[in-house]
């Protein structure tokens, strides 16, 4: 079974090393203490949320302290390509589900998309929430799946503007029932053609997914996507609801791309 994984503040682990001291203070160290009541000799991870995870001991459970004696640590590099999913709003919280969901899978970054058929709409002070809320779901998911790095919420994509996640290095596959190619062979295509020598356009950096509301994507919407280098793909031949597109794509590119399996 997996250590239960905490998160120090940022750049707390940088100076810890095999035989120092790994500490924890506010809510996750109350929530180790008051919460899973740790006790010393129990083994933990803890993370920064930007790769580095340092594997230990308990030494000490306070409520507002948790000391971790360092057994190991490690520098996770970052995944490439990077996985970027545009989820479009949706009622219900069916947009966070998805977000969660994708989190767990391995998603590396999020973009709200408030697309011109949402139905949800965020508007003032609703919308600094409604990040926050995505925030906090993201670390929240990160921390169940025991991940080294959070994924960062970028600000929200209004309507025809989700076109400006295209651009070099970005494969941008838009979710779409009436797509003729595939996700499978609209990967494999770019991924052959990035290894090309005679390749202008450069490597793969990161794949973004696209996806849209219940009500579809917009024929306008589209045009902005397909005119900035997007491309149309055919998950299956179930039409997914939004909470659940997103997710089933991340799980797909994964292993498609040999990142399921055992831990190393």
């Amino acid at each position: 079974m997996s250590n239960p994984l905490f998160y120090a503040e940022p750049g707390a682990l940088a100076p810890v090393a095999p035989g120092r001291t790994a500490v924890l203070s506010g809510a996750e160290a109350r929530h180790a203490a008051q919460v899973m009541r740790l006790v010393p000799g129990e083994r933990v991870d803890v993370a920064d949320g930007s790769g580095r995870r340092v594997s230990g001991s308990v030494v000490s459970a306070a409520a507002d302290r948790l000391e971790v004696s360092a057994e190991s640590v490690t520098d996770e590099p970052a995944p490439v390509p990077e996985l970027v999913l545009v989820q479009a709003l949706a009622k219900g919280d069916r947009d966070l589900l998805a977000v969660q969901t994708a989190t767990e899978l391995g998603i590396d970054a999020v973009h709200p998309w408030q697309a011109e058929r949402s139905i949800v709409r965020w508007r003032g002070e609703k919308a600094a929430k409604a990040l926050a809320k995505w925030d906090a779901a993201l670390l929240s998911a990160a921390k169940q799946a025991r991940r080294t790095r959070v994924p960062r919420t970028h600000q929200m994509l209004d309507g025809g503007a989700v076109a400006s996640v295209c651009g070099p290095g970005s494969l941008v596959l838009v979710l779409h029932e009436d797509a003729t190619l595939s996700l499978g062979e609209a990967l494999g295509e770019a991924l052959g053609e990035s290894r090309g020598a005679a390749d202008a356009a450069g490597p793969v950096e990161r794949i973004v997914l696209v996806v849209g509301p219940e009500g579809g994507i917009s024929p306008a919407e589209v045009e902005a996507l397909t005119a900035a280098g997007g491309r149309l793909v055919l998950l299956g031949r179930n039409v997914l609801r939004s909470s659940t597109a997103g997710p089933a794509a991340v799980a797909v590119l994964q292993q498609l791309l040999g990142r399921f399996g055992p831990r190393t």
